[in-house]
């Protein structure tokens, strides 16, 4: 058997890594983890990455970043990009700064081969195959370090989201016809007073205006909350190629037309990977600078499970603030389905 072939994994999400690192298990490679694009620079100046798998969403540098530098210093490596941002003009960006091809997330095995294939690294994977009793009592380097089972979960919830908001964002990007910029969600565990805090901090003076829609699952409920906030709302309308004239009652209708697909396409997306199908409430379109009371919220009188994203749209000074609380009873249902993961 051959030398191992140096493989690095970028990605913030300790269950992606770990997903990408089981992809790859069948075959002989030495497997370094990073956990953004500055490490996974250094890894691949070590030597440690003659292929890299990198995601675009990271804290300290981004996919897009790491592409640019890998290209401006000639760094010796082959990059497959793999994201939940899905958006079209994601992969064209990826590709044009040098990246071999773009999958999607969660990992699909026959993806990943046909991508090796293509660029005739599946052959030169297949020199050095691991036979296949090695292949299956392969050790997982991810499971080495003692990780808590609270972080273990936290991880999986802010992967989830990644996948979830990157659908989400491909519909509205789709809608506007532009490219939308994706945060890292926040998860945290908050409570009545904590998520006063946080309504008061997205309702500022520049917001158009908020809807508060309730969605159920089987053992399952919670609210979404959706801001959206502009200097111009003319811009919003041209985007959403209205013509007319824009009174207030048009504005809440576009930010009801937003708020139809960021809310329904996160939970679809978090949806398919949990096997669950969510029903959406009613959406309620709350008044211009008006703060919802916290005491009206069905997550307010408990510790609330929130998931914060705030999508850009790249080129104007507009912002969708999404945040998805789910309540403390659903905890349970949710932590059973995210543990099979």
């Amino acid at each position: 058997m051959g030398s191992p072939i140096p493989v690095v994994i970028c990605d913030d999400s300790r269950l992606a890594r770990r997903q990408m690192a089981r992809a790859l298990t069948q075959w002989n490679v030495a497997i370094t983890e990073t956990t953004n694009g500055l490490e996974a620079l250094e890894a691949i100046r070590a030597g440690k990455g003659e292929l890299l798998f990198l995601d675009l969403n990271m804290p300290l540098m981004d996919g897009y970043e790491v592409l640019n530098r890998i290209r401006s210093q000639d760094l010796p490596t082959l990059t497959v990009v793999v994201s939940g941002d899905i958006q079209p003009c994601a992969r064209k960006r990826v590709l044009s700064q040098g990246a071999l091809d773009f999958i999607r997330k969660p990992i699909d095995l026959n993806r990943l081969g046909q991508t090796l294939r293509s660029f005739g690294l599946l052959e030169a994977l297949d020199q050095t195959r691991l036979p296949p009793h090695e292949a299956a009592n392969a050790p997982d380097d991810t499971d080495n370090a003692p990780v808590s089972a609270a972080i273990a979960l936290s991880d999986s919830y802010q992967e989830l989201s990644n996948v979830a908001m990157g659908e989400a964002a491909n519909l509205l990007a789709q809608l506007l016809d532009t490219f939308i910029e994706l945060p890292v969600p926040r998860i945290q565990m908050i409570d009545a007073r904590e998520l006063s805090t946080t309504l008061e901090q997205a309702f500022q003076a520049d917001t158009l205006t908020t809807v508060c829609q309730g969605f159920i699952a089987p053992g399952i409920s919670g609210e979404a909350l959706l801001t959206m906030s502009a200097r111009n709302a003319d811009t919003l309308a041209q985007l959403l190629k209205h013509d007319g004239t824009l009174t207030d009652q048009v504005e809440r209708e576009l930010v009801m037309d937003i708020a139809n697909v960021l809310i329904g396409a996160f939970l679809n997306g978090l949806g398919s990977q949990l096997d669950l199908r969510f029903s959406q409430g009613s959406p309620l379109m709350l008044r211009k600078n008006t703060l919802p009371h916290t005491n009206n919220c069905a997550c307010a009188v408990q510790r609330t499970l929130s998931i914060d994203i705030s999508y850009r749209i790249e080129g104007h000074d507009i912002s969708c603030d999404l945040l998805m609380l789910f309540t403390e009873d659903s905890l349970i249902t949710l932590n059973e389905l995210v543990r099979h993961l």
